[in-house]
């Protein structure tokens, strides 16, 4: 019989008791949607497969997340598992450091725009006028001072107020530095501010 056609009770025994299935075996019959074996497996790699995931996440609570993801990655994708290239544990040892180093990534990503922002605002008081501008003024009126805006500010205040866009994303749009961009939107922003007769 087939490897993936076994089940727990005919894996062979030995003295009348019964074998203790492999990893590869387990992996066979959780292809097969058998929720025992993948209660099985669970306990067999649960212990390597969390320590790895700890030695490359490090947090506690992120590792213990990212178990609970390849767990349900092994059972969802059990059937792409070919015993013809390696062996169960390999095959799920590969998916855990992939899955690891992708939320270290995914953290360090997380973290540098955070900084990025941080290091912006300090540096941009004319997003306070935007709020104002905002709250107060209905958009009849915005769409008329806009009008008097030079046309690099109007698609600058446009591009990031408006559409959602990010000031390297209007830059990179526009095909301007950053720096210009910065500087026409905030230029905008005032004459906006003024042509609606926002204080503050």
């Amino acid at each position: 019989m087939p490897k993936r056609e076994r089940s727990l009770q005919s894996i062979p025994r030995d003295d009348d008791r019964p074998a203790e299935p492999t990893a590869d075996d387990l992996l066979a019959l959780v292809a097969r949607g058998d929720e025992t074996a993948f209660e099985r497996l669970y306990d067999v790699v649960s212990s390597s497969v969390f320590g790895l995931i700890r030695r490359v996440v490090r947090d506690q609570a992120q590792s213990e997340e990212v178990f609970q993801e390849v767990m349900l990655e092994v059972w969802r994708t059990a059937t792409r598992f070919d015993p013809g290239k390696g062996s169960a544990n390999t095959w799920i040892l590969t998916l855990t450091h992939r899955r690891a180093v992708d939320r270290v990534r995914s953290a360090q990503a997380a973290t540098h725009r955070e900084d990025h922002v941080a290091r912006l605002d300090p540096a941009r008081p004319f997003d306070e006028v935007s709020e104002q501008v905002d709250g107060r003024i209905e958009q009849r009126q915005v769409r008329r001072c806009l009008s008097f805006l030079t046309d690099l500010q109007r698609e600058s205040v446009v591009l990031a107020y408006y559409q959602g866009y990010s000031y390297p994303e209007v830059a990179s749009l526009l095909g301007l530095p950053l720096g210009t961009v910065k500087t026409r939107m905030r230029d905008g922003l005032i004459r906006l501010r003024d042509c609606m007769g926002v204080t503050g």
